[in-house]
């Protein structure tokens, strides 16, 4: 769920992945995504990132400051918009807002180091 209260420029966010939902179009891949090796989504069947703090450029999310837990294991992550915007939609008859947001993660961080000795 996300709650965004743009005149006192706050927000909150949170955010549950289904770590079995993993779906790149190639089911081997998938299933070694899913695998002890990266995501051990048989233990660890979700991931979660809980966004607490907003940061806003003028009216738009620029940012939202936060923790990701993936393995069983929480450390903090910045999501950093790359658009956002709000309009007033007549099907609902009132305000909405949607964007796209990116990170980079060391994944060793959550235990994941397959593959890092290959260089």
């Amino acid at each position: 769920s996300i709650t965004l209260d743009k005149a006192a420029k706050t927000g909150k966010a949170e955010v549950t992945i289904d770590m079995n939902s993993i779906s790149s179009g190639v089911g081997p891949f998938d299933g070694h995504l899913k695998s002890k090796d990266f995501f051990a989504a048989a233990e660890f069947p979700t991931a979660k990132f809980v966004g607490s703090k907003f940061v806003f450029n003028g009216d738009k999310v620029a940012s939202i400051v936060g923790e990701l837990t993936l393995r069983g294991k929480t450390n903090p992550v910045t999501l950093t918009a790359t658009s956002f915007n709000c309009y007033d939609t007549p099907m609902l008859k009132r305000e909405v807002c949607g964007g796209d947001f990116e990170t980079t993660i060391q994944r060793s961080q959550w235990g994941i180091t397959y593959g890092l000795d290959y260089g």
